[in-house]
């Protein structure tokens, strides 16, 4: 990276209950856990403490509960060097919680929203300065779709460029993507925002996005590596790296700040792609989302070997 980037987050923190299994159990059905742990998470704090680990100056707007998790999550934040003063502290609501199963290095997430849902257009506007200052705003879908549709806007206003990360999936307006520069979904994401399944392919889905307004998609693929197109008629794709998979929880949330942090620092596309698949490879053989973010210094070596 050229220069240390400054990314703003916007989005939700949540405490991760996270079960090891063999396998996961089918509906109706109970099956012995082999372990239990808890750690902090939510796709905004994870992406946070990622860009954070990776050099940027980071700032996290969002909400927790008054309660012990609450607490927690602010505090493990705080020890990775991020402002929360964004972070507010919701009175009579309990903090987000997801419950994941892990098993045979995938999982199963269940997600409640507890007081992510209550971050308001009102906590955007009370850290315009923050936005005005920062290089790129991440945003993504655990927060209410109102609350991001105004941070969006906001940060366009403030001339920002605005990285959104379209999970948990659910359809968008056109409103919002018109202000989205760049979109990072996964291929399922991918295909129902573009209302088009995979026989119609991905190019055809990433061109439907930006008919729609978005200057660059780039899609994960996992195991196969990332996809991306620009409204420019830049394309490619960047495979993906051979590692021993522990965890895959975090790796979403470690390439959209691996891309956001790279191109903030003033990287092209493909080089932001590229350094995104190093950050997400590193991750996933860790356990945890945020414990399993790699460092700007170990995806460095990583990419010397």
């Amino acid at each position: 990276m050229r220069k240390q980037p400054q990314v703003v987050v916007i989005g939700s923190l949540n405490m991760d209950l996270v079960v090891e299994a063999d396998r996961p159990p089918q509906m109706g059905e109970t099956v012995h856990g082999n372990n239990v742990h808890f750690i902090p998470g939510g796709k905004g704090a994870n992406q946070a403490v990622a860009s954070a680990r990776l050099g940027a100056k980071t700032a996290m707007i969002g909400a927790v509960g008054a309660d012990a998790f609450g607490k927690e999550l602010l505090q493990a934040l705080k020890q990775e060097g991020i402002d929360v003063d964004g972070v507010k502290t919701v009175p009579d609501m309990h903090t987000g919680v997801a419950s994941i199963v892990l098993s045979q290095g995938d999982n199963q997430i269940i997600v409640v929203a507890g007081a992510n849902g209550k971050v308001t257009a009102e906590d955007i506007d009370r850290h315009r300065d923050w936005i005005a200052q920062a290089d790129v705003v991440l945003l993504q879908l655990e927060i209410p779709l109102e609350t991001v549709m105004h941070a969006a806007s906001k940060a366009k206003e403030l001339g920002k460029m605005v990285v959104l990360n379209p999970a948990p999936a659910r359809a968008l307006p056109d409103e919002l993507l018109r202000q989205v520069d760049v979109l990072i979904p996964n291929e399922s994401e991918l295909f129902l925002l573009a209302q088009t399944d995979a026989d119609a392919g991905l190019e055809k889905a990433m061109q439907a996005m930006l008919q729609k307004g978005v200057t660059t998609v780039v899609t994960t693929l996992g195991a196969k590596g990332a996809a991306y197109m620009t409204a420019a008629g830049e394309s490619g794709h960047v495979a993906s790296y051979r590692v021993q998979v522990v965890d895959t929880t975090g790796a979403g949330d470690s390439f959209n700040a691996g891309f956001s942090c790279a191109i903030a620092g003033g990287a092209a596309v493909r080089e932001a792609v590229a350094f995104a698949t190093k950050v997400a490879a590193l991750a996933v053989t860790r356990l945890g989302a945020q414990a399993g973010m790699p460092t700007l210094a170990q995806v460095e070596e990583f990419s010397a070997e």
